[in-house]
């Protein structure tokens, strides 16, 4: 039996990673923790074996606190699923030249190059792997390069944060600077093209440079699309599984620039959205260092990017990996998800045509 510690128990991802394990591995321990006494995972019933409370990761105790639980608790790997968390274990394993307990993450200058979508913008800047960008502040939001650049309507967000943070869709300038004065909370974002198509999914295992698996799914309705100006909630309500290989190649191709560029090895789950353009061409939004949300209702349908971490952690290489750069579903699965209910997955979108 081995004991897995998840990280950030409260949200939605470590929630579903936990549930796979509890699924694949009922054998294992879970120790889950989080910085949030309220943290929803702390009192699901059967989610996790044991819970505590977590010091902030910037607070001075925090390594103190993990050092202790992994000694403590016999922890024999980790999932870390907090960006801020990431980016911490990142730079210890510099300090230290290696992490506290196995776990699977980007190494910290890729990390945070994918993290802040502003230093991605730049590093893409003048490819096709991205829509026209400009990154902008409350201090300078640059109102004419926007409009003669960009044009309206654009679209605007956060440089940093999930979930559609301060996402809208601008007309004119007047919206622009209405946005401004009530988003002024947000010091840095992203002003860029407006893009009509598709919204795409992606996740992919790399090891050590090495692409080794991956799946995609459009995100087509969104949970709450109602309370949320830009109808764009970051959690997928009803979605479709896909087998089109162009968009993980796409990705690819994308994850390989980046690493060619800034010298860097791409290692860990990178999980894409992306947006189609009026043509059908891919544009990449955001690039997370860590699984998504729907990474347990895709375990579902065969692609278990969780099991397939927890494989590579125990036995330190892929060779129980069955590798699938282009992974394949061997049926047309759709998928509903929503705020308390487990996600459902169907065969096909057929039944809801009569």
């Amino acid at each position: 039996m081995k004991t897995i510690l998840v990280t950030g128990i409260g949200g939605p991802t470590p929630r579903s990673i936990a549930k796979t394990i509890r699924k694949s591995y009922p054998d294992y321990k879970i120790i889950g923790i989080d910085a949030n006494p309220k943290a929803l995972g702390f009192f699901m019933p059967g989610l996790v074996d044991e819970y505590m409370l977590a010091p902030k990761v910037s607070h001075p105790g925090y390594w103190d606190f993990i050092k202790n639980l992994i000694a403590e608790k016999n922890i024999d790997m980790a999932f870390v699923q907090p960006e801020k968390e990431v980016i911490a274990w990142g730079q210890y394993d510099i300090d230290n030249g290696g992490f506290p307990c196995p776990v699977l993450i980007p190494g910290k200058e890729l990390a945070l190059t994918l993290m802040d979508k502003s230093i991605m913008a730049d590093v893409l800047k003048g490819t096709h792997y991205i829509p026209k960008t400009i990154k902008v502040t409350q201090d300078n939001p640059k109102f004419d390069e926007v409009e003669s650049e960009i044009g309206f309507p654009c679209w605007i967000r956060a440089t940093q944060g999930s979930g559609g943070l301060g996402s809208l869709r601008l007309t004119d300038i007047s919206s622009y600077k209405s946005w401004l004065f009530i988003n002024s909370d947000l010091h840095e974002f992203t002003v860029s093209e407006f893009l009509t198509g598709r919204h795409l999914a992606t996740q992919q295992l790399y090891v050590d440079g090495k692409y080794i698996k991956g799946a995609s799914l459009e995100c087509a309705e969104y949970v709450m699309a109602s309370i949320a100006p830009s109808k764009v909630t970051g959690n997928t309500s009803f979605g479709r599984f896909l087998n089109e290989d162009a968009i993980l190649e796409f990705c690819d191709e994308c994850v390989k620039f980046i690493c060619e560029k800034l010298n860097l090895t791409a290692h860990g789950v990178l999980s894409f959205d992306l947006k189609e353009d009026d043509k059908g061409n891919f544009k990449v939004t955001e690039v997370n260092i860590r699984h998504m949300a729907y990474t347990g209702v895709m375990s579902e349908v065969g692609f278990d990017l969780v099991s397939d971490t927890i494989k590579l952690l125990n036995d330190g290489n892929t060779s129980n990996i069955e590798e699938a750069p282009y992974f394949r579903y061997d049926k047309p699965y759709v998928f509903l998800r929503d705020v308390d209910t487990p996600p459902i997955v169907l065969e096909s979108e057929d039944l809801f045509k009569h």
